[in-house]
């Protein structure tokens, strides 16, 4: 099982990532207070600001306090580690 850092020492499985997307957007949004309200939502930013949502196959949204990018640079690097 891979398990990519998403910052503050807080893991998540790569093999269970969907997308990792911006907050900005209205429909982003959405998502994030609809796992709210389900009790899907976790939240991993240590009380800064959330930079990334990550969304999981088990329907749970991860907020994050690092940038996409990082994120997605991470699992880019566990993956060349790999082969």
């Amino acid at each position: 099982m891979k398990l990519i850092n998403i910052g503050f020492g807080n893991m998540v499985s790569a093999n269970r990532l969907i997308a990792i997307v911006s907050p900005e957007s209205a429909p982003i949004k959405r998502i994030i207070q609809e796992a709210r309200d389900k009790g899907l939502l976790i939240d991993a930013t240590y009380g800064r600001r959330t930079r990334a949502v990550i969304m999981m196959d088990s329907d749970h949204v991860v907020l994050s306090a690092i940038q996409p990018e990082t994120v997605a640079n991470r699992l880019d690097e566990d993956e060349d580690e790999d082969e």
